[in-house]
C-alpha cells in the first residue's frame, strides 16, 4: 500500500514546528502564534493528528535524574539470518527497558541499539547476559556516549 502525503501549507509547517518545541500549547496559544482563531488552530492540529503527521505526545525525561548515567550505542551482528531469528531477536529487544530504540541497518552491523544503563556494570550485564547469549547473535560492538553535543531535535517541517 502506497502512503499518500497531503500537502502541508506554511501554517501547517509552523504549527508542527511550534508543537515540537512545546506540545503543551493550547489551541488559544497556537492561534496566537499562527494568527488564527483558537478553533481554527485546534482543527488544524486535529487534522494533522488524524492524517498521521502527529503520532503522539511524550514527556522528555532527564536520564541523569533517573539514575541512568551511561548512554551507549550497541551494534549487533547476527551470525544466523532468517525471519525466525529476526523475530526472536526483536522479541528480546522488546523485553528490555534499557534498550530505548533499535534500528535494522545496512552495512556491517545488522542492528543498532541505543541504550541507557545505570552504570558500566549494567551495560556489561546487558551485553554479556542478554544480547550475546541469543542464538542468532555473533558479536556486538558497543560505544559509550561521552557527551551529547546536539540533542534529539525537531524534524524539519
Amino acid at each position: 500500500m502506497r502512503e499518500t502525503r497531503m500537502t502541508l501549507d506554511e501554517i501547517d509547517s509552523r504549527l508542527l514546528s511550534a508543537l515540537q518545541k512545546d506540545a503543551h500549547l493550547t489551541a488559544q496559544e497556537l492561534g496566537e502564534q499562527l494568527h488564527l482563531s483558537p478553533s481554527q488552530a485546534g482543527r488544524r492540529r486535529q487534522r494533522l493528528e488524524t492524517e498521521g503527521y502527529i503520532e503522539g505526545y511524550r514527556a522528555k525525561l532527564n536520564p541523569i535524574r533517573l539514575g541512568l548515567a551511561v548512554q551507549g550505542f550497541i551494534q549487533v551482528h547476527l551470525g544466523t539470518h532468517g525471519p525466525e531469528h529476526s523475530a526472536s531477536f526483536a522479541r528480546l529487544l522488546a523485553t528490555r527497558a534499557e534498550i530505548v530504540s533499535a534500528w535494522t541497518m545496512t552495512g556491517d552491523a545488522d542492528y543498532l541499539l541505543r541504550v541507557y544503563c545505570e552504570n558500566l556494570s549494567g551495560l556489561n550485564r546487558l551485553i554479556h547476559d542478554v544480547l550475546l547469549p541469543h542464538g542468532a547473535v555473533a558479536k556486538v560492538h558497543s560505544q559509550i556516549v561521552m557527551d551529547q553535543i546536539k540533542h534529539d531535535g525537531p524534524l524539519p517541517t
